[in-house]
């Protein structure tokens, strides 16, 4: 598992120890699209604010989008009438780290407080996330995760890609070659980088390999507790980006840039721990030759009685925050393959099976302290901290609620079942994922998920990005409709 940052600063002198030499440093923080938004700091200015309350930092990266357009809406935190005021960044010192490619400039990140109250803003994706690890903590329990991504990548430039009109894209390389030995020798530089340079910046990779399709890699962040994943897993696409600009290449995490071929994953696995760090989800020692008695089917008999709780919780509520796992117009086409293209889009579950929503990896194909859950409908453009977040609240609920699981596993599903609504099927847009979450019932609703003020706002930046699709007129459309309409 790996370790928080190992020069993280215990004190003001040692920060000020660690900051000798250098003149400026880079902060950051993220907005509801996963996107960083920072700037360079003076180092006098940066102390300031570390021992202070922290710094301004103008409201407008929540009431405006990834494109920098305002909020078709008026949203709870940054609008016209409150004239876009500031907030309150609060810098993490335990987020420190440097990034080698930038001549090691000292970097950390914040999180947004409101000014008055001081408390976390409703929508900060660091906030909401950190709220629901200490829910945790309070039971005596700590939040793990990892995150997988799948990414095309292609031999462009952002002015390239203007220039082509966002069209007729060259791949880094061609040919479908998951896990292939010859097409690393490709870009051979570039592939080795991205693995040592995010090394350096204290972001730690498990697995970097191909994976199928034209210029596709998948990179696997090595496991750590759920708020440094989250930072881990934005830091990564800031680090792939950053990197692919000195050899010419635009790493994408677009989750369906092709229609013909498989889209982007973006899976995360997730377990609890308690505080000697035993596996809350795992079974006992004594149950690993025969099971838990009590099991609700045999796919869940290597989980213990929490963690079955804990995926009924997810199950239970999936329905109802998936633009928190599928948060873009894209990423519902990728979806829509289902099954075919590995991409789950249904309330399933079962062991060790990537068919399903929610694969159960638990002995006997893993050891007894690495049982977990892997949340396979993510794409690779979510925004890491609210599908965190999303998946560890709905589970405490269930194990709260003590929630039985909602259907059999899909080994005892049959095609049919889809049709006849045995197997719930998830919302097929982001349209429909909006209006779904933002209903007066809705589980995303629930204080112990994210809250009425949550789910105003995200809902509305949501419902902005669907505005803009529904006016949208697409090349499909003109070359459908212009000459036989």
């Amino acid at each position: 598992m790996a370790s928080p940052t190992t020069y993280a600063p215990e004190t003001l002198e040692h920060l000020k120890e660690l900051l000798a030499n250098d003149i400026k440093v880079k902060v950051s923080g993220i907005d509801v699209d996963g996107v960083l938004r920072g700037k360079f700091m003076a180092k006098d200015k940066f102390l300031s604010a570390v021992s202070g309350d922290g710094f301004g930092f103008c409201s407008v990266i929540f009431g405006w989008d990834l494109h920098d357009q305002v909020y078709s809406k008026e949203l709870l935190i940054s609008n016209k009438s409150n004239g876009y005021r500031d907030l309150l960044a609060v810098i993490d010192l335990s987020t420190f780290r440097r990034i080698p490619w930038e001549n090691n400039v000292p970097f950390f990140l914040v999180s947004f407080l409101d000014p008055d109250t001081k408390e976390p803003i409703c929508a900060d994706p660091r906030g909401v996330l950190k709220t629901v690890v200490e829910r945790a903590e309070s039971n005596g329990w700590r939040c793990l995760a990892g995150c997988e991504y799948e990414y095309f990548q292609f031999k462009e430039t952002a002015q390239t890609l203007a220039e082509k009109n966002f069209s007729n894209l060259q791949p880094l390389t061609s040919g479908m070659h998951g896990y292939s030995m010859l097409r690393t020798q490709l870009n051979n530089d570039y592939f080795h980088e991205l693995f040592d340079e995010t090394a350096k910046f204290e972001v730690p990779l498990e697995g970097h390999h191909t994976e199928t399709g034209p210029g596709v890699y998948e990179t696997a962040l090595a496991y750590t507790t759920a708020l440094r994943m989250a930072d881990n897993a934005i830091l990564f696409k800031y680090a792939a980006k950053s990197i692919g600009m000195k050899f010419g290449i635009i790493p994408s995490f677009m989750a369906k840039p092709w229609g013909n071929l498989p889209g982007c994953s973006g899976h995360i696995h997730v377990s609890l721990r308690d505080k000697d760090g035993k596996s809350i989800f795992a079974v006992s020692p004594s149950e690993l030759k025969t099971g838990r008695a009590g099991a609700a089917y045999p796919d869940t008999k290597y989980l213990s009685q929490e963690g079955e709780w804990f995926l009924a919780g997810v199950l239970h509520g999936l329905p109802d925050i998936m633009p928190m796992l599928v948060p873009t117009i894209n990423g519902y086409k990728r979806l829509s393959g289902g099954e075919a293209f590995w991409a789950p889009n249904a309330v399933t579950y079962g062991y060790d099976s990537r068919a399903a929503s929610i694969r159960i990896i638990s002995p006997p194909s893993v050891p007894l302290e690495a049982t977990r859950l892997e949340v396979r409908v993510p794409g690779a453009d979510m925004n890491p901290y609210f599908a965190m977040s999303a998946i560890f609240a709905l589970g405490m609920r269930g194990i709260d609620k003590k929630l039985a699981l909602p259907c059999p596993p899909i080994s005892q599903m049959t095609p049919e079942d889809r049709s006849t609504g045995k197997v719930q099927m998830l919302p097929i847009s982001l349209e429909a994922a909006t209006i779904r979450m933002m209903r007066p019932e809705s589980i995303a609703r629930d204080p112990q998920v994210f809250g009425d003020d949550f789910v105003e706002h995200f809902g509305g930046t949501r419902q902005h990005e669907v505005k803009l699709w529904n006016e949208a007129v697409t090349n499909w459309e003109v070359e459908r409709y212009i000459e036989l309409a």
